[in-house]
């Protein structure tokens, strides 16, 4: 097993930690005077700022000195207690709130010139009609070709105040002259629902990537198509999810579960608990639910597949989950930078606390999934650790334990034949989409006159793109890398990735969902149910 597969899932808890957090309606029963008052290991802090400040030999930058010991500080907590810096904080905060000001474009820097990979759906750019493959000359009258500008900055001079003007010079392949294109900058929506279609004539499919504060208005929105097109099951993808609000997992949860069955509870250190119950809005009450998780479901995932393990309802299909069970809340430091501090547990109805432990510090806390793979967990149930004191029972009698992630209740290995770490690289880097996209643009006539059906069913990735694209990582790169040994997988990445640039929303998915085990499985689950 190569380190990085086996290190890929820690960046992922990495990321968990420092950028997803579950947020809830939490006060602190302090006072903001009590708790801010001097005290001696305040004041030593800072008389020792003040003396490196003032009388140390040599010029020193105590920001960053204070940004070491608040995550020195930090470290000594918990996994999840993080500290946000000023700089981060815009991007963290547009993350979570699914949206940011923008024109709505995916973009990268082609032969040195700003070059648009696709519109977002219904943006200001798509709005003002720029399509994929328009080159962007200049920007208010500012000239951006040369490549002289890295991305961050590309960004900024794209980016501007809410229904703010940007007029952009646009090269069209076909058009001899330069388009002038006048767009109204204006909230963007980062998309949390990845896909949302039917698997079969009776099973809907939503995929979703976080829980932002957008979350449960894309996903209900999704829920009721699907039961319009006749969806009286449905499979929930939350592999990968990280997490996100707790109030939008109970949100979500609320749609499965009948009136005043509990979905939560957190409890914080002078053990005062907060509750969160089911309501009468229910838009899914009646249909069966598949949710399904992996190793890398964490925090409000693991709420959702908790919620609704213990109380019956639906089936958990996967391996086991991540194991996040800490509440953080957000607390400005008054310099525009903040931190995000673990201050209360939360527990599934039975009592279940699913946090796995820290006690051995957080190297050992990220290294579990390595743990995990050398136990043969991910291949093999029989070889997941449970611990009989962790034994609670559901309403009907069915056993689950607590303590380190939600064990599903249908099985699912990991998929070695689909799992490749090279390809998965590629495609996180984005080599996968600016490859397609200079394929795409190469005959765009061509691919436009595919009809999205035609497409799904039919077409396939000839050797010669696959051959094409080994030529251009050994050109970006500088490796040589060859697919002969997984040569149709990646066939099957770079469908996916054509499919989203040709037909956004949802196509990826659609494409990549084809030869998905644990989608194979929920269908057969869902259709032996049926029968």
């Amino acid at each position: 097993m190569s380190k990085a597969k086996i290190y890929f899932p820690l960046i992922i808890g990495v990321a968990i930690a420092a950028g997803i957090f579950i947020g809830g309606k939490l006060n602190f029963g302090d006072t903001s005077d009590k708790l801010f008052t001097a005290n001696s290991k305040k004041d030593k802090l800072n008389r020792l700022i003040d003396y490196i400040d003032y009388e140390y030999v040599e010029d020193v930058n105590t920001d960053s000195i204070v940004d070491v010991t608040v995550n020195g500080i930090l470290n000594n907590l918990d996994p999840h207690s993080v500290y946000i810096p000023k700089e981060d904080m815009q991007k963290v905060t547009e993350n979570m709130k699914g949206n940011f000001v923008g024109i709505g474009i995916n973009f990268y820097t082609f032969k040195d010139t700003i070059t648009v990979i696709k519109t977002i759906e219904n943006g200001p750019s798509a709005k003002a009609g720029i399509v994929g493959g328009d080159r962007i000359v200049s920007a208010n009258g500012e000239s951006l070709l040369g490549g002289g500008y890295d991305n961050d900055t590309l960004v900024d001079k794209l980016k501007g105040e809410r229904y703010s003007n940007l007029i952009l010079e646009v090269f069209r392949k076909g058009t001899p002259d330069l388009l002038s294109f006048d767009v109204t900058r204006d909230e963007v929506s980062i998309k949390s629902v990845d896909a949302a279609y039917m698997l079969t004539e009776t099973l809907g499919y939503i995929k979703i990537n976080r829980f932002a504060e957008s979350t449960y208005k894309e996903f209900s929105k999704a829920l009721k198509n699907l039961k319009k097109q006749g969806a009286t099951g449905l499979a929930l993808d939350l592999r990968g999810n990280p997490g996100g609000f707790l109030e939008i997992a109970v949100s979500i949860v609320d749609e499965f579960l009948e009136d005043d069955k509990l979905v939560v509870y957190t409890r914080n250190k002078k053990g005062k608990e907060d509750r969160s119950y089911a309501t009468s809005r229910g838009e899914f009450e009646e249909g069966h639910v598949y949710v399904m998780i992996d190793e890398n479901s964490a925090s409000a995932s693991e709420i959702i597949a908790g919620a609704l393990q213990d109380n019956d309802k639906g089936t958990i299909v996967g391996r086991r989950s991540y194991g996040k069970g800490l509440v953080q809340r957000e607390m400005k430091l008054g310099d525009g930078s903040a931190v995000r501090l673990t201050v209360s547990k939360y527990y599934t109805p039975t009592g279940r606390s699913i946090q796995r432990s820290y006690e051995n510090g957080n190297r050992d806390y990220y290294d579990d999934f390595a743990d995990r793979l050398n136990r043969g967990e991910l291949l093999d149930e029989k070889k997941i650790e449970v611990a009989d004191s962790l034994k609670f029972k559901t309403p009907k009698g069915n056993i689950v334990y607590g303590g380190g992630g939600i064990i599903p209740d249908v099985f699912v290995p990991y998929d070695t034949s689909m799992q490749n770490e090279t390809l998965t690289f590629l495609e996180k880097r984005g080599y996968l989409n600016n490859f397609i996209f200079e394929q795409l643009d190469k005959d765009r006539a061509t691919y436009a006159a595919i009809s999205k059906s035609d497409f799904f069913e039919n077409f396939t990735i000839s050797d010669t793109m696959v051959h094409a694209l080994e030529d251009y990582l050994k050109l970006k790169t500088r490796s040589n890398i060859v697919f002969v040994a997984y040569k149709e997988e990646v066939k099957h990445y770079l469908k996916a990735t054509l499919a989203e640039q040709l037909f956004g929303f949802g196509a990826y998915f659609k494409i990549l969902n084809k030869h998905d085990i644990m989608i194979d499985k929920v269908i057969d689950l869902n259709q032996t149910s049926s029968n």
